[in-house]
């Protein structure tokens, strides 16, 4: 009876389903990385054969595509909110907040969509791209402009946390900014201006720095919207 019931929480009761799935491998990167990810792992986390696992995703490709469709989900877009300005800085934060909370599935978040067809992508990662374009189409602009605002929000939005996720600190004992981000190695005639701004660098805070981005986004996508008394 020992043995069964060792079995029993083993392989468990019920179906296993594409999230099921997806919320393991999820899990797994989260912990573990992308390349902790494998098909057999992520069968042993859900407790069944393998080739269970293929029935609902062919390959790991496919699996990591998933990841990323899931996250990708949990970013909602309020298409009908009248001020669309502050509607992306909310986008924009919680984008951020999510891309904190799966740091691992950042690189898949900015790689794997583009690396597919727009067509062929999953609807929660082409989701995000509709809502924006009806967001600012409703507030006036063209959709081919609201089309240039959406890439350029997102590659600010890509290359932030990607910023914001790598290590800067070299040296964290030291008490001297040069010294803790490894300026020191920098030939001090040829770059004078990055030495000085080793306070400034070493100081970096995630969420002021999202901020002052968007200011200067939105500042300048603000002049270009088109006067309706014109």
């Amino acid at each position: 009876m020992a043995a069964d019931s060792t079995d029993g929480a083993r392989r468990p009761v019920g179906a296993v389903t594409r999230a099921s799935v997806l919320s393991a491998a999820l899990m797994i990167v989260d912990r573990d990385g992308v390349d902790g990810l494998s098909m057999r792992r992520l069968a042993e986390a859900v407790g069944r054969d393998p080739m269970v696992i293929y029935r609902h995703l062919p390959n790991k490709a496919a699996v990591l595509d998933g990841v990323a469709e899931m996250v990708f989900d949990q970013l909602v877009v309020d298409a009908e909110d009248p001020d669309w300005a502050t509607q992306l800085r909310a986008v924009a934060r919680s984008f951020r907040a999510v891309a904190l909370a799966h740091p691992n599935v950042v690189p898949l978040l900015v790689t794997r969509p583009l690396s597919t067809p727009l067509g062929m992508r999953p609807v929660a990662v082409v989701r995000p791209l509709e809502h924006i374009l009806q967001l600012l189409t409703r507030a006036g602009f063209t959709g081919a402009d609201a089309l240039h605002i959406y890439r350029a929000l997102f590659g600010f939005l890509y290359g932030h946390v990607l910023n914001e996720l790598q290590e800067v600190v070299e040296r964290p004992e030291e008490s001297d900014e040069v010294l803790r981000l490894g300026l020191h190695r920098l030939p001090i005639t040829e770059f004078p201006l990055v030495r000085e701004l080793a306070p400034t660098l070493a100081a970096y805070d995630g969420a002021a720095e999202l901020e002052r981005g968007l200011d200067i986004l939105l500042t300048g996508l603000t002049a270009t919207l088109p006067d309706p008394a014109l």
